[in-house]
């Protein structure tokens, strides 16, 4: 038990130090493979990834504004819901609704970086205490179920130690992150539907709900700019 013990506290001082991947042309294939999952019937598998980083990025915001997060249901049919409590209008109920479409872009830009930066378990360590969390505030069975499945992958990840294929599994799920959310922004483009996130803001703010998807997609343009920035940067 003892060896155990020292095992893992072994892990987690080394997900502290960064550890340089040896990613050269397997960020094409990195690239290429996470194209061909977002843009296949395998999008159907990790699509629920993509909501639960929208929902928990409205919590996440929600909670920094003084709001109080309650939990999240991801649907089997892939929509989710954040549950925040606190003043219904004003600036902190804008910044929580209009967090969920521009958060899977940013996360997924993030996780490119830090895998090319060395980083890649440091992020799943994060990621492992965000799931963890995430867990406790789940209210639907498939959502116990979805966060189970990522957090089991997260542990099997870290605890594994290999830098280079963490850094290259970081970097997928980051490319399939950030393609995703465009085409869950792509989605509700242009939708009538005041139950999306963008009719919510036109009914908060007066503005109309295609101004908020414009701004989205400035979001988004800026986290792929970043991300592909990052990766033209490692491979040459």
């Amino acid at each position: 038990m003892s060896g155990l013990a020292d095992r893992f506290l072994a892990r987690l001082l080394a997900s502290l130090q960064a550890a340089s991947p040896q990613l050269d042309d397997r960020l094409i294939w990195v690239i290429v493979a996470s194209g061909v999952v977002v843009l296949s019937p395998l999008w159907r598998w990790v699509r629920p990834v993509v909501t639960v980083i929208h929902e928990l990025g409205h919590a996440a915001v929600g909670a920094a504004c003084g709001r109080r997060f309650r939990g999240f249901i991801v649907s089997p049919d892939m929509s989710g819901h954040a549950i925040t409590s606190g003043r219904a209008r004003g600036p902190g109920m804008v910044l929580t609704v209009a967090a969920g479409y521009p958060m899977p872009g940013l996360v997924g830009a993030v996780l490119i970086w830090a895998a090319v930066a060395g980083r890649a378990d440091l992020v799943l360590l994060a990621s492992m205490v965000a799931l963890m969390v995430a867990l406790v505030k789940s209210r639907s069975l498939f959502t116990v179920l979805t966060v189970t499945i990522l957090l089991a992958v997260s542990v099997a990840l870290w605890w594994r130690g290999d830098a280079t294929w963490n850094a290259a599994a970081v970097c997928s799920v980051g490319v399939v992150v950030l393609l995703g959310a465009w085409r869950h922004l792509i989605a509700v483009a242009g939708t009538r539907d005041p139950r999306q996130d963008t009719g919510t803001l036109a009914r908060l703010t007066r503005l109309p709900a295609a101004l908020w998807t414009l701004l989205f997609a400035v979001a988004l343009a800026g986290c792929s700019w970043w991300a592909g920035s990052v990766m033209l940067a490692a491979w040459w």
